[in-house]
Formats: C-alpha cells, structure tokens, sequence
C-alpha cells in the first residue's frame, strides 16, 4: 500500500507527543527496507525533515488550521456532497494514498482508511480537569473521537486497560484495537555521562531533589506533590528540593503561589521548558522522579528516567503497572502520605533503591520506537488485503 504519515507540528515544546513522533518518524526512515509498503510524509514543514527516502506533501499544521480543517470536514458531511472533499483528501488523492497513518493524537477526518492512536481519553474519564472540559473542550474531543475512532481501520493503545476503554466509550471491536506500548525515548538510550556538578551550577540546585518533569495543566497534580515534601521536612526531617522543569499550559501561577504559601517552607526550583542535554543530566542527578500525575493508562517521564537510572516514584493509575512493572514504587495520586511513605522507603533503604534502578534499565531497553514501528508494519500487513478491493478516490 501506499501509506500516508500524518505528523502534527514538530515542536520540542509539545513534550511526549513531540518526542514519539520524532522517535517513531527516525524508527520509521531506518526500517523502511524492511516493508512492501510506500510513505508520504504530511506535515506543516516537511522541508525541515530531511531524507530521500519518503516524499513530502505540506499540510496546514496550526491548531487554528486544524479545527478548520473538521469544521470543513464536519460541513461537506452535512451538505451530503460526497465530491466535495477536503484539502487533506484531495492531496491524499494526488499522491495515490491508499492508507493514512495519523501518528499523534491530533488528526483531521478523512474518508480513507486509517490508523489512529489513543494517547488518553480522560475527557471521559476526569471530565472536571480544566484541560479536557473548559471553553468547550469536552464536547470537541467527544464529537471528533465519536467519529474518528469509530471509523479507523486500525485503533492503537499502548495496554489493555487503554483498550478497555477505548472498548468501553466508544465501541470498537477488539479485533481493530492493537496494543503497542509507548517507546522508551530515544534520547535516553546509550547517552554519554553527563557532568551534574556542570547542572547543579546551572540552575543553582541541590544534590538529591526530586524531579518532576511535567507541564503545568491541572492533572499533573503539583499541589499534592508540594503537600507530600512539606510533610517530609516538618513531620520526617527529610528536606528535598523539588526541581519542577515544564512549559506553563496554564496553572503555573496557582502552583507558584501555592507554594508560597506553604508553612514550613520549601525549596523549589521552577526551572520552565529544558533543553535535552539538561534534561538527561536533571534526570540523572535526582534523588528519584515523583511522576504524581492524575492522568494514563500511559507516560512517557517514567521511561525516560529508568533509561537514565533515576528511581521512579508513580501515579498508581489504570495502565501504570502495566507499563512500569515492578519497576516503579506506584502511589495514589490523591494521597500526599503515600508518596512521603515511597520517598523514605528509597531514602532508608539505598539497596532497594539500587535494585530500582537495575530494573528500571532492564525495562527501558523492552520496547523501543524500532519495535513499535515493526508493529505498525504488522497491522499494515493484515489490512492491506482488504484495501486492495477498491480504487483510490472512492
């Protein structure tokens, strides 16, 4: 088949959504040789993606651009004008794509068929976070993934209880729901030491902090975490700094001044988007992550500290035993103590925490951007019969 790859912008500041794509797009150009398959690549900038290997077709890739694009989608449906198609079709049509590969979450709808991927469908499940409700955001995830996922060819979710919920709000046959885990992110893996002295000085830090590598929307659960490390100083003695690297999405200033607040005070560096040497060196000059996030079945953080030997601390949520194994110390999010209780477990017991580490490694080496992709070939394989049984432009 001829197989469109639908990107979403390519921005570092995205953060997971950027990091998967960019690794799964690279996994992509050095396996090509191992498929029967053809690549058009659709992104807002495909000049900026080097290679010979996959042609290149810009596509408008702005959120405004974006929406435009399902609304026009949404209108040629309702007017019932079948030859009407979109800007996204007619170029699919063009270059004689057989199949789309959205591999994002962001997608437009399309009368072809198509893969998608499941990051989260927490609207459905934490409907009163700000982040998936607020200024009509609810309804418009609901609308498209009532359609999207309904019509795709191919549904991908990274654990069984993604797709048992992708089962359970939207009713897609389980024989079109195929589970491929996240990728341990490529930038972790196989890395040359890093000079943490170098970093402390940078960002003016402390030996063993705890990290939280997070974007600032309300599911992150910040709060809960500053509540956990003012118990661990004024109740255990135990004073970590917490080193907060992320992009404001909105709540920064509550969790700034939430912090401000608290009695007894506490150390905290808000150091904003990082770039990825810091990143690695953060990561491996902590005391542990403490990922306390609301949110699932999947995230990309954990991963990226077992590749880097940092002990995780995690939200105990659907998906993330599935994901992290006993690799992890897992938490409830909603309960500060559980989280001090897992930090002084770490803290009293250092060959506990050695062994955390060792495991960490060992899991972030399973499932990687090259595996995924050959997942993807695999789906492609069993499809391709069927696509075979009508002329492109219907």
């Amino acid at each position: 088949m001829k197989v469109g790859v639908f990107l979403e912008d390519f921005s570092p500041e995205v953060g997971g959504g950027y990091t998967i794509q960019q690794d799964v797009f690279q996994a992509l150009l050095e396996l090509i040789d191992e498929t029967s398959h053809s690549f058009v690549l659709f992104c807002r900038q495909p000049e900026f993606l080097k290679t010979q290997r996959i042609e290149a077709v810009a596509f408008p890739g702005s959120f405004g651009k974006r929406l435009f694009a399902r609304a026009e989608r949404g209108f040629n449906s309702l007017l019932e004008n079948r030859k009407r198609q979109t800007r996204l079709e007619q170029l699919c049509k063009e270059t004689s794509v057989d199949f789309m590969w959205f591999v994002g979450a962001e997608a437009v709808q399309i009368d072809l068929p198509y893969m998608a991927i499941v990051w989260d469908l927490q609207h459905r499940l934490q409907p009163w976070f700000p982040e998936v409700s607020a200024n009509g955001t609810w309804r418009q995830r609901e609308n498209f993934y009532g359609e999207f996922l309904r019509r795709a060819a191919v549904v991908i979710a990274g654990t069984d209880a993604g797709r048992a919920e992708i089962d359970r709000f939207y009713q897609i046959t389980s024989d079109r729901i195929k589970i491929l885990p996240h990728p341990t992110p490529a930038f972790t893996l196989n890395v040359p030491e890093t000079n943490i002295e170098t970093l402390l000085n940078k960002y003016n830090l402390k030996r063993n902090y705890l990290f939280y590598p997070a974007q600032f929307w309300a599911h992150k659960n910040h709060v809960n975490l500053l509540r956990a490390a003012a118990i661990l100083k004024e109740e255990h003695q135990l004073e970590f700094q917490l080193v907060l690297a992320g992009s404001d999405k909105g709540n920064l200033e509550h969790v700034r001044s939430f912090a401000a607040q608290m009695k007894p005070s506490l150390d905290v560096a808000f150091l904003g988007f990082v770039p990825l040497e810091d990143l690695v060196a953060l990561y491996r000059g902590a005391f542990a992550l403490t990922y306390v996030t609301f949110f699932g079945p999947e995230n990309l953080p954990p991963l990226e500290a077992f590749a880097l030997g940092c002990p995780v601390i995690a939200s105990d949520v659907p998906g993330a035993l599935e994901q992290l194994g006993d690799a992890a110390l897992l938490i409830d999010p909603r309960k500060p103590s559980e989280l001090v209780k897992a930090v002084r477990t770490l803290h009293d017991d250092k060959r506990l925490r050695s062994e955390m580490i060792a495991k960490g490694r060992t899991r972030a080496e399973r499932w990687t951007a090259k595996d995924f992709v050959r997942g993807v070939f695999n789906a492609l394989d069993e499809f391709e019969p069927v696509r075979t049984c009508w002329k492109n432009g219907l």
